[in-house]
């Protein structure tokens, strides 16, 4: 994967002080492990990445009926449809990427435990298969706003920060079960528990209006809160709010969840190649 011409030294603490170097120089692999994990993704499937499709239009058809229909939750001056899947679009983003990335490692233990390169690339490939995942599912919300006759407005124009926020959060979560899972097992039955609940604890089928005032900061603990709200700023425009309190406290946990995640995850990865 290197270049076959690049000498690399092998050196008593190299590691620790070229590690974010490192990263770039193998970074071939990375394209590598990403572009495999595409592969096998769909590999002996009949529909192949329409499976990318299916799941979450049917998931948004199951909550408009539940949440828009029976419920009759408000929507936000937006067709229900269109306010449940601007938040299933992060929501299955951050589900996707949190469990491949804490599989990565175990999945890929014969090639930990045998080379040297920055484990960190890794989890990091596995997120980059759930962002083209995300982006074939954005083809149902564009169907959506045709169907519905639905135009964003400029603030569709900031979507691809809180596209790197939902990432954050997905990334960050994903390195500390990364690491967790290599020494526990347990978490490979923990993480799909995670993301179940999580999808009932997120405003994914309902708004977060619908929360009441003195529940909010509360409710912001879970920091999908703030990518999910900020999604359907961006992409409903019109009456949807975004409460800056609220958004500022769960980018805020997002930011702590990155940075502690990749400190975690840098903190184990020296044990990797033996316990895994």
């Amino acid at each position: 994967m290197v270049n076959s011409s690049t000498e690399l030294v092998i050196e008593a603490g190299r590691t620790e002080r070229q590690y974010w170097q490192d990263l770039w120089r193998y970074r071939e692999l990375f394209y590598f492990l990403a572009w495999r994990d595409i592969l096998v993704r769909y590999k002996q499937t009949i529909i192949g990445m329409a499976w990318a499709l299916i799941r979450p239009f049917l998931t948004m058809v199951v909550f408009t009926i539940v949440f828009g229909k029976l419920a009759k939750l408000p929507s936000e001056g937006a067709p229900y449809p269109i306010l449940v899947f601007a938040a299933m679009l992060p929501w299955q983003f951050f589900a996707n990427a949190l469990s491949e990335c804490s599989n990565s490692l175990i999945t890929n233990a014969n090639l930990i435990s045998k080379v040297y390169f920055p484990r960190l690339i890794v989890p990091a490939s596995a997120v980059v298969v759930s962002f083209v995942d995300f982006m074939i599912s954005g083809m149902i919300l564009l169907g959506l706003m045709a169907w519905y006759d639905f135009l964003p407005s400029w603030r569709v124009l900031t979507l691809p920060l809180f596209i790197i926020i939902a990432a954050a959060a997905a990334m960050g979560a994903g390195l500390w079960l990364a690491a967790l899972n290599v020494k526990y097992r347990d978490f490979r039955y923990i993480v799909p528990f995670i993301v179940q609940f999580g999808l009932y604890i997120s405003p994914v089928g309902f708004s977060s209006t619908v929360v009441p005032e003195r529940w909010r900061l509360l409710y912001s603990l879970n920091p999908m809160v703030g990518v999910i709200d900020g999604f359907r700023w961006a992409i409903l425009g019109g009456e949807t709010k975004l409460s800056w309190p609220e958004f500022s406290f769960s980018v805020g946990l997002v930011a702590l969840l990155f940075v502690s995640g990749i400190w975690y995850f840098r903190k184990m990865e020296r044990t990797f190649a033996d316990v895994i």
